[in-house]
């Protein structure tokens, strides 16, 4: 009976760090993929149509000559949750030597909310457009992808701590 019991708790540990290694490799090329792919694709009148990414949102920002609102939205969008992943990423492969989270753990939950800014601001566009009856918004790829790694690295970060073995 006991060897039954160890043995779950050996296969039960094991999938524990594929499944974290999965989401700590998914994780980053969700967010490549989020920021590069189209978000929404607006259509006017049924004949215009135009997709838009947030490099793409940042880019076109800039060469408007909206240079404040084109960091902004670089820093919360794409700078913001790239940090936030490399911190998160950190904190998993980090041991904890104290019982408490280092400062690694005690920065994420602020830039985590900083980095979801986005979330309402594309929310934000979705509701004026759709409401302003002059264009309809399509939900694509990109928007999934961003969402995928937000929840993600949300997930990462509220995963449990290994227990602490004595060698």
């Amino acid at each position: 009976m006991f060897r039954l019991v160890t043995q779950r708790s050996a296969w039960r540990g094991l999938l524990s760090i594929w499944s974290k290694a999965l989401l700590l490799v998914l994780a980053p090329a969700f967010l490549a993929l989020g920021v590069t792919l189209p978000l929404m694709r607006f259509e006017s009148f049924y004949v215009l149509k135009s997709d838009a990414s947030l490099v793409g949102i940042v880019a076109a920002l800039w060469t408007g000559g909206n240079m404040f609102l084109a960091v902004l939205v670089g820093l919360v969008s794409i700078v913001f949750p790239i940090a936030k992943l490399l911190l998160v990423t950190a904190e998993s492969l980090s041991e904890d030597r104290n019982g408490g989270p280092g400062w690694v753990g005690r920065v994420v939950p602020h830039l985590s909310r900083w980095s979801m800014m986005d979330v309402l601001l594309v929310a934000i566009v979705v509701f004026a457009t759709k409401t302003s009856g002059l264009a309809q918004a399509f939900s694509q790829p990109g928007l999934w992808f961003y969402a995928g790694s937000s929840l993600m690295a949300a997930v990462l970060h509220r995963w449990p701590k290994a227990a602490p073995r004595d060698v």
